[in-house]
């Protein structure tokens, strides 16, 4: 397993692209803790933090599709780069306005968020063309899910550091310039500036016009519905059980478990159409949530978060690889912006309704809304499966470059042509 990974970092340009990836979307994954501590600096109200988080985040749901096709059709570097200095210009100028005017604070927040670049829907449309073997990119998928569920622990840690030895504006301005770097890095590689998307039909839905690909944006809308009740629930528990260690606990398990479950899904080779396998791991996501409702006491409470977290990581990893299979040509960037921003939306949804749960049910109903999230997200999978099933068509062949100077396209999965576009229409 340890061999099949060290094999893939060592891969030329591997390593620096999924590093600068991370290290390009940690604005991204600290938006929400680093503005909340810089608006509670400037003497602003729980309320107001929450509103601005709230339109950072309603911004970028917004800005990742339409900066993914962007990407599509111009390439990686003229586009990812403005828009990672433009998101960090508009968190520049938070940091020096602060709240007042407000107004200003919210168009700062407007800005980085809709121009926030989509470096994690780029990375996996850049796999196929850095990796030579179809394992070793499922692999790699596995190893960006792990890589997140790690940003995502780490991220907050770097945050609360800066805080410390400078101040919450500082931090802002920090984890903003370490972002630019990171997607600095990223496009100006080799694999970066080569690549272009395969040849598009036109047409103003883009990627949203694949059958399969709605379907798995509905069930993974519902997983992050799940994830979102899943914090709210554990601060409710924690509450009851301790206070906020405790929920720091259960949500650290449920990463923890998230990473394992990644690394050994990644570290071998599954049979099958990933669409069948995508199911069967859905099914044990949604059944890893269900013991949460007995909300036992806090040590078979963190055990039970990390069973939970264990098939997180592998079902994420299985939807890159179906995305890329039923991705219409020239819209792979796209794709996965959207399955990105189904999935924040479902995060912000499931915190929303697991508010009230709690509030007036308590804790055993707000872990309820997690597990009717991964059995909706099932539902979803089981319904329309034949839209999965029937949608992708294999390779016939594995691009390559032609000449060492020349481009390598994107490894787009589904060549079916699509009747009724005509080459007039702009997508």
């Amino acid at each position: 397993m340890a061999a099949g990974y060290g094999e893939l970092l060592r891969t030329p340009h591997a390593a620096r692209l999924l590093t600068g990836t991370l290290l390009g979307r940690l604005p991204n994954a600290t938006a929400a803790l680093a503005v909340l501590l810089f608006a509670r600096a400037e003497g602003g109200s729980y309320a107001l933090a929450g509103a601005l988080s709230a339109v950072y985040g309603a911004a970028n749901a917004v800005g990742q599709p339409l900066l993914g096709r962007a990407v599509d059709r111009l390439g990686q570097p003229r586009v990812m780069l403005p828009a990672a200095v433009a998101s960090a210009l508009g968190m520049v100028l938070f940091a020096v306005v602060g709240l007042e005017p407000l107004p200003v604070a919210y168009a700062a927040m407007l800005i980085a968020g809709v121009f926030t670049p989509p470096l994690e829907g780029g990375l996996r449309a850049l796999w196929p063309t850095v990796l030579r073997r179809e394992d070793q990119v499922h692999a790699a998928y596995a190893l960006d899910a792990v890589a997140q569920e790690v940003m995502f622990a780490v991220g907050p840690l770097l945050v609360t550091l800066s805080v410390a030895v400078w101040s919450e504006a500082a931090a802002l301005l920090v984890i903003n310039a370490v972002g630019v770097a990171g997607a600095l890095s990223v496009v100006v590689s080799r694999p970066s500036r080569q690549w272009r998307s395969a040849p598009r039909e036109a047409h103003w839905l883009g990627a949203l016009r694949s059958p399969g690909l709605l379907v798995l944006l509905g069930s993974f809308f519902f997983i992050g519905l799940a994830l979102g009740a899943i914090a709210v629930a554990a601060v409710a528990y924690a509450d009851e059980h301790g206070g906020g260690a405790v929920s720091s606990a259960l949500l650290s398990a449920l990463g923890v478990g998230a990473l394992i479950g990644g690394i050994v899904y990644g570290g071998r080779t599954w049979p099958g159409a990933p669409e069948r396998r995508l199911r069967l791991l859905v099914a044990a996501l949604a059944l890893g949530y269900l013991p949460l409702i007995l909300v036992p006491g806090v040590v078979a409470m963190t055990v039970l978060a990390g069973v939970a977290g264990v098939f997180l990581a592998p079902a994420l990893a299985c939807a890159f690889v179906v995305v890329d299979r039923h991705a219409p040509s020239g819209t792979v960037t796209e794709a996965f912006s959207w399955l990105v921003t189904t999935f924040v939306v479902g995060n912000a949804v499931g915190t929303a309704v697991a508010g009230p749960a709690v509030q007036f049910g308590g804790v055993a109903p707000g872990f309820t809304v997690p597990a009717a999230g991964g059995a909706a997200a099932l539902a979803v999978l089981l319904a329309a499966q034949r839209f999965l099933l029937d949608g992708p068509r294999p390779v016939v062949q594995p691009t390559t470059y032609r000449t060492p100077d020349e481009p390598r396209a994107e490894n787009d999965r589904n060549h079916a042509a699509e009747p009724g576009f005509r080459a007039r229409h702009q997508a």
